[in-house]
């Protein structure tokens, strides 16, 4: 991760001192860079000691953080990873500008790998993830939304670049295709129970560890698992408050929101639903051949149920 890190150092220069400024600020803030530690693991699961991984590692932490830029500005969020977010230190249109920096940057570095089949996996997990986002523009404050539609946007948002870094990983090292799957699949699991946790937290989790704000997702009308099995467990006046909630973005309402979520018990419902995702990633990740970067796969999948930030 130090030879990443010095290569999103090296890579990050720019002619223009506020594009450095804008992309060190965000990238300095740390955050839990598990995309490109899913790169590495998997190559190093398969045997793969190529130069270019620490190259393509850096890659997808760059598109990850481009989202991110591009987030912030889509949901009006003054808070990421315990400081104020780019856009509300540098201006919406800085963030958006050098997101789109950071993209047409990795893109560059993709051609390092001289693998179309690698460019051809990035590009097309770029492509799912900003079509997961307008699906989730389409669906802010839709309280009719149900647990596949939920479903379907978080694996195109979420879980698609986890899927593409797992499965960039085995490509590098030569994998089989039952290897090359086994890794998609460990991805695409694990960042559907990312971010299912993710969702959890917003009801569940302490702003301070977290570092950013608790009912976020309530604000920008994001019908979310906690919510969807809320209002399927709730009374129908515990459900009628939760859908005015989201159709309104009704922050007023947030309290007894998150009271009616927990006495429901739709917090263990959406945990339930992480913890089968995190044994699918253990799962696939038993496909793989043992040692130790294949254990840390797996004891990845099993702690991510016990994260709080």
């Amino acid at each position: 991760m130090r030879q990443v890190d010095a290569v999103i150092v090296q890579r990050l220069s720019s002619g223009v001192p506020l594009v450095g400024s804008v992309a060190q600020y965000i990238i300095s803030a740390g955050g839990k860079r598990l995309r490109p530690s899913l790169l590495l693991l998997c190559c190093g699961a398969l045997g793969c000691q190529d130069a270019q991984r620490f190259n393509l590692a850096a890659v997808v932490e760059f598109i990850h953080t481009a989202t991110l830029l591009h987030d912030d500005v889509v949901d009006d969020s003054a808070l990421r990873r315990g400081r104020p977010t780019a856009n509300a230190n540098f201006g919406n249109p800085a963030s958006v500008l050098v997101g789109d920096f950071l993209y047409s940057r990795a893109f560059q570095m993709m051609v390092d790998a001289h693998s179309m089949r690698i460019m051809q996996v990035l590009a097309d997990a770029t492509n799912v993830i900003a079509e997961g986002e307008v699906m989730q523009l389409m669906n802010m404050h839709n309280a009719g939304l149900d647990e596949a539609g939920y479903l379907h946007v978080i694996r195109s948002k979420t879980a698609k670049l986890f899927e593409a870094s797992a499965r960039v990983g085995a490509i590098l090292a030569g994998a089989t295709p039952e290897q090359e799957e086994a890794c998609a699949e460990y991805g695409q699991a694990l960042g559907t129970a990312f971010q299912v946790i993710d969702d959890v937290l917003d009801y569940a989790g302490d702003a301070a560890v977290m570092g950013k704000s608790v009912g976020d997702d309530l604000r920008e009308g994001k019908a979310t698992l906690p919510l969807i099995a809320a209002m399927q467990r709730g009374d129908e006046t515990q459900a009628a408050v939760i859908r005015h909630a989201i159709e309104n973005g009704d922050l007023d309402a947030l309290e007894q929101v998150v009271q009616i979520v927990r006495s429901t018990g739709a917090l263990d419902v959406a945990r339930d639903a992480a913890r089968q995702e995190a044994l699918r990633a253990v799962a696939a990740a038993e496909r793989l051949p043992g040692g130790a970067h294949t254990d840390c796969l797996i004891q990845l999948a099993t702690q991510l149920l016990e994260r709080n930030h």
